[in-house]
C-alpha cells in the first residue's frame, strides 16, 4: 500500500491480475501456433500493456514496484580496507554467490545445450563470467551469471549465438538510460505469466511419470534438492544432493563386496569383486576366516579395486589375522594404483609380480 506495508491481493484487483496473466500465457501459447516471425512473449507483453494503459485498467505496473531509470556507471575503487578481518566477512559471501552463479550457469548452458542440440563450452563461460563480474564490480555493478528463464524466452524466440545475448544487454542498457518511463508502464501481470511460461516450459514434467519407477534413492534426492532449492538457494540444494547422493553410492557399494573361493593343491584362493573402499571394509573382512583357511592364501583383485586408505588399512588388518594364525597371505592382480597403495605394507603382504605382467603395446619402429 502507499505505507509501504506488504499486503495479499484480494477481491477486483486480484482476479483482474488473474485474468491478465491468464491472457499473457494464452498469447506466449498460441501465436508460434500461428506465426514465429515475431517473439511471443514480446508479443504478449505489448498486447497486455496496450489493454491496461487503452481500458485504464487499475493493475500494478513495473513503476509501482520500483524505478528502473539509471544513468550511466563511473569507475571507482571499493572502499574496503584490505585486512584479514575484512576478508573473513566477505569470503563467505563471495564462496557462496561465485558457486550459485556458476552452478547456474552451467546448469543452464546443459539445458540450451539440450534444447538446441549443441555443445556448449563450459569452462570459457565460467572464465568469462568470473572475468565479467570482477570488472562490473569497479563500476558499481552487481554479479550476474546466467539465467534459465531468460534464456529459455531467448532460445524460444529463435536466438541461437551471441548477437541475442549482446542485443538484449545493449536494450536492456537504453531502456535504463533513456526510456525507462516506458519499461515501467508494463504491467507485473504481463511479466508473472511469461515467467509463469518459461517454468512450464522448462519443468521436466516427466520426472513425474517416472518418479515411482526410477530407485527410490534417485527420487529421494530428486525431491530432497528441489525442497532445498525453495527454502534455502540453489548453492546448498546442489552441496545437499552431492552429499546424499555420495552417501547412498557408499552405502550401494558397500554391499556389493563378495568373494568366490576354489581350493587347488592347498592353496585357497579369494576371488574378490566389488570395490574396497571404507563402506566396503566390515563386510571384506567378514568374507574371510583365518582360522578356517589352509596355511597359504590367495586374494585374487583381478575384479576389485583398492580405492582409499580404509581399504589399505582393511588389508594390513587382515594381514594380521593370517599372521597371528601363522599364515602366508599373498596377493595378485593388483593395478599399479593398488600396489602403489600397498607399498608401505613391506614384507607382512607379498604382491605376486610374475602373475601381475604389465603389457606394452608393440609399436614398428622405422629405420
Amino acid at each position: 500500500d502507499n505505507a509501504g506495508t506488504m499486503q495479499w491481493m484480494w477481491g477486483g484487483e486480484l482476479f483482474l491480475m488473474l485474468a491478465l496473466v491468464a491472457l499473457t500465457m494464452a498469447i506466449i501459447y498460441f501465436l508460434p501456433k500461428l506465426t514465429m516471425a515475431f517473439p511471443s512473449a514480446l508479443a504478449a507483453i505489448i498486447v497486455v500493456t496496450a489493454l491496461v494503459h487503452g481500458f485504464s485498467l487499475d493493475t500494478r505496473t513495473v513503476g509501482d514496484l520500483a524505478s528502473v531509470a539509471g544513468g550511466l556507471p563511473s569507475f571507482h575503487i571499493p572502499m574496503v580496507q584490505p585486512t584479514l578481518e575484512n576478508l573473513w566477512i566477505i569470503l563467505p559471501y563471495a564462496i557462496i554467490l561465485a558457486a550459485i552463479g556458476l552452478i547456474e550457469s552451467l546448469m543452464t548452458l546443459t539445458l540450451i545445450d539440450e534444447i538446441t542440440e549443441t555443445r556448449g563450452r563450459g569452462n570459457k563461460e565460467c572464465i568469462g563470467q568470473g572475468l565479467a563480474n570482477v570488472f562490473t564490480g569497479f563500476f558499481g555493478g552487481m554479479g550476474g551469471c546466467a539465467m534459465i528463464g531468460q534464456s529459455i524466452i531467448n532460445v524460444n524466440s529463435g536466438g541461437r549465438g551471441r548477437l541475442s545475448g549482446i542485443s538484449a544487454a545493449l536494450f536492456l542498457l537504453v531502456f535504463i538510460v533513456f526510456t525507462s518511463k516506458f519499461i515501467e508502464m508494463i504491467p507485473l501481470a504481463a511479466l508473472t505469466g511469461v515467467m509463469f511460461m518459461v517454468v512450464v516450459g522448462t519443468f521436466a514434467w516427466s520426472s513425474l511419470r517416472i518418479l515411482h519407477k526410477i530407485p527410490w534413492t534417485d527420487a529421494l534426492v530428486l525431491v530432497l534438492v528441489s525442497a532445498v532449492t525453495v527454502l534455502t538457494d540453489l548453492a546448498i540444494a546442489v552441496a545437499v544432493g552431492v552429499i546424499v547422493s555420495a552417501l547412498v553410492f557408499a552405502w550401494q557399494n558397500a554391499r556389493r563386496i563378495y568373494t568366490r573361493v576354489e581350493l587347488d593343491n592347498g592353496v585357497k584362493t579369494y576371488y574378490l569383486n566389488g570395490p574396497l573402499f571404507f563402506g566396503s571394509a566390515r563386510s571384506f573382512h567378514e568374507q574371510f576366516e583365518p582360522s578356517e583357511d589352509p596355511e597359504e592364501v590367495v586374494i585374487d583383485f583381478r575384479s576389485s579395486r583398492v580405492c582409499d586408505h580404509s581399504g589399505l588399512e582393511a588389508i594390513n588388518s587382515l594381514t594380521e589375522r593370517y599372521l597371528n594364525q601363522g599364515k602366508k597371505l599373498r596377493l595378485k592382480h593388483l593395478s599399479s594404483e593398488c600396489r602403489n597403495l600397498l607399498k608401505n605394507a613391506g614384507s607382512m603382504i607379498e604382491v605376486n609380480v610374475i602373475e601381475d605382467p604389465r603389457y606394452r603395446v608393440a609399436v614398428d619402429e622405422l629405420a
